[in-house]
């Protein structure tokens, strides 16, 4: 461990620091976060997936035992039941106070456990927009909202200047989960410790400033941003929060309101009991949380909705045979086609990987459905031809195996204890597999 970054945290904790000496030669904490959109807490501990231990601040948030290694081949991470997830990263969203029907706004939401934390919430209400400025990054997020299965939702890839250009005024809330200097994930990434540097420290803060400065565009009149960070330092933290209100006196700091971690640090007239620290002490791995209410007025800009798509009969063919409701809206983009309970929206400039569910592909007058169609929670109870494979069949399906089984004719959505998580193709004799070659587990 670099000496000048003990040296700090000395001067941070000052009798407690010995206490963090002590943790860093301790194993990272591990945990899950429950998919509430596709099952609730108890029905999902009854599943008996492993050993889980409460986390004091989230109620969906569990602790699991170190030896547990690895569960993301298990059929219920594939189902998208539950996203691996540290308990104190689930701070943010839970100090967000998400609401059924919000629009909001992830402003640096790679790889995804805070956006589909916020989807879980919403649970396909509202709109979410999860954005991330990093292409590679981006295309995990939006991997991890497709197998948890999200619809009301965006995917962007832009930078933040260009998301308040386009959406200024639109947003209930708002969540930064910076890009910081990341001294909270010294145990899980080795690379977080060499790239330290107190010069790394400051320019993370300009960044953070500057992303700010955009997240106050996007907000609505009395909205609400959360702004987070997995570091200690005071120059990403309190100083950003310090300065950020300085520069908008409208924005106003205000409690957390949860009894999880501690107060701040001081610095100067700032009102430190209104944030939240939390570090390994407080069992969890580092994190900084601030929110804070737009007083002022904002200039919304209109948003512009997409007319539904005409689609080919074919397709509309495919809704009809495979669900017990035709979806609301449809959107074709050359040859896919997107569906969502409310309308699409229309953007300019902005970079979309992805708004709605991605339904399937037009193939020569004929419709090839996406595994994300059946990976969405949101037609759980929807499917009209459903196979529902034990854990055997389950697995074998995974890998890449059809399944001996009689009956069914054309698509059938798979389920595993009643739970989508893939598609067949049927010929009344077999299930011909069609799970992703690139997602199937060895």
């Amino acid at each position: 461990m670099k000496e000048q970054f003990l040296e700090r945290m000395k001067m941070y904790l000052k009798d407690e620091f010995s206490k963090y000496e002590k943790t860093l030669d301790e194993e990272a904490f591990r945990g899950i976060r429950i998919n509430t959109s596709k099952i609730d807490v108890d029905e999902f501990l009854k599943l008996h997936i492993c050993e889980c231990y409460p986390s004091k601040i989230c109620p969906q948030s569990f602790y699991i035992p170190q030896q547990i290694k690895s569960l993301g081949n298990h059929p219920a991470h594939i189902a998208g039941l539950f996203y691996m997830q540290e308990p104190s990263a689930s701070s943010a969203v839970e100090v967000l106070d998400v609401k059924q029907g919000d629009w909001i706004l992830d402003m640096c939401a790679a790889p995804g456990g805070k956006s589909t934390q916020i989807a879980a919430k919403l649970n396909h209400t509202g709109f979410l927009v999860s954005n991330e400025i990093e292409t590679k990054r981006a295309m995990i997020l939006m991997s991890n909202m497709e197998r948890l299965g999200f619809s009301e939702c965006m995917i962007t890839n832009a930078r933040p200047n260009d998301l308040a250009k386009e959406m200024q005024g639109w947003f209930d809330k708002v969540l930064v989960d910076a890009p910081c200097s990341g001294e909270g994930m010294f145990k899980k990434h080795q690379s977080a410790i060499e790239d330290w540097s107190v010069e790394h420290v400051e320019a993370c803060a300009q960044r953070q400033k500057h992303i700010l400065d955009n997240a106050y565009e996007v907000l609505k009149e009395n909205g609400i941003l959360v702004y987070s960070t997995c570091t200690y330092s005071m120059e990403e933290n309190e100083e950003v929060i310090y300065d950020f209100i300085q520069k908008y006196p409208d924005m106003k700091l205000v409690d957390c309101n949860v009894s999880f971690g501690r107060t701040g640090f001081a610095y100067k007239d700032l009102d430190v009991t209104k944030v939240r620290r939390i570090f390994p002490m407080d069992q969890g791995e580092g994190h900084f949380v601030a929110k804070l209410v737009k007083q002022g007025s904002s200039n919304e800009l209109k948003k512009k909705a997409l007319s539904s798509s005409v689609v080919p009969s074919y397709v509309e063919d495919f809704f009809e045979n495979q669900l017990k409701e035709r979806p609301k809206y449809l959107l074709q983009l050359q040859d896919k086609i997107y569906i969502k309970n409310s309308p699409f929206i229309k953007l300019k400039k902005i970079h979309i990987l992805r708004q709605g569910l991605l339904a399937g592909e037009m193939v020569k007058n004929r419709f090839e459905p996406h595994q994300h169609f059946y990976s969405a929670g949101i037609h759980q109870n929807q499917f009209l031809k459903v196979y529902d494979m034990n854990d055997d069949e389950c697995i074998k399906y995974l890998q890449g195996n059809l399944l001996q089984v009689e009956g069914y004719k054309g698509y059938t959505a798979l389920t595993w204890k009643h739970h989508p998580i893939a598609f067949a193709k049927g010929d009344g004799m077999v299930l011909k597999n069609k799970y992703p070659k690139g997602m199937r587990i060895r």
